[in-house]
């Protein structure tokens, strides 16, 4: 897989790029690549945003820039580029980031992110670079590098040898091996502190019962949460 992350803080992923599971899927078969939009803008003095017609608050990255810059990497018209891989804009307004989701953007060769600043994107970078729009929430962050990092994090962990044990992924909260549903709770030593004890079943070593209790709490933290939805 290829990811490559446009942004105009590309010192930011220092620390996201030497988590360990990052570590591990960068040693493998993953090409993580991070893209300066100042390096490639055509304005002078590192312009890259500018005033919203109309007026308003806030600046928008600029169509020309991100043009400058997505054809500058890929030696490709941008508007083709889309054609080739799954070209992202991290916006609030977004197809919202769940599990099925990230399932579908782990099985695509390549990536492409843009992360814009403060007010967000011309719109026109939507329209004709962009193949999606995701968000990681209903809510506005100043910048798309975090919600890049949370989508890298989720994808990358998906990926074989970035856990180490395949395993740790298979029945993870809303996982289609749990329906969907949250994960239920884990418990650890010690067995009993401060008068909370450990659910006997999780001691008994009977594997069926254990699995049973489990998928049954899954579903009632479903429910729980179906209900504050609701709320």
């Amino acid at each position: 897989m290829e990811i490559d992350v446009f942004t105009l803080f590309p010192e930011w992923f220092d620390w996201f790029t030497a988590q360990r599971h990052v570590r591990n899927a960068l040693a493998g078969k993953v090409r993580f690549e991070r893209v300066n939009f100042r390096d490639h803008t055509p304005l002078s003095g590192g312009q890259v945003d500018d005033t919203p017609f109309g007026g308003g608050a806030g600046m928008l990255l600029r169509v020309d820039v991100v043009d400058s810059a997505l054809r500058a990497h890929y030696q490709l018209d941008p508007v083709e580029l889309r054609a080739q891989r799954r070209v992202i804009a991290l916006t609030p307004g977004g197809r919202l980031l769940d599990d099925e989701l990230v399932d579908e953007l782990a099985a695509e060769p390549a990536l492409t992110l843009l992360c814009a600043r403060y007010e967000g994107f011309d719109e026109r970078i939507i329209e004709h670079f962009a193949s999606d729009e995701v968000s990681i929430g209903r809510y506005v962050l100043s910048g798309g590098e975090l919600a890049a990092m949370v989508l890298c994090d989720a994808v990358l962990r998906k990926l074989p040898g970035a856990l180490g044990d395949a395993s740790s992924s298979a029945e993870e909260s809303f996982s289609s091996s749990l329906g969907g549903d949250p994960e239920y709770p884990h418990y650890t030593r010690p067995a009993e502190h401060r008068g909370w004890r450990v659910p006997e079943v999780l001691l008994s070593g009977h594997h069926e019962r254990i699995a049973q209790w489990r998928r049954e709490r899954s579903r009632e933290r479903a429910q729980r949460l179906g209900g504050d939805a609701a709320d």
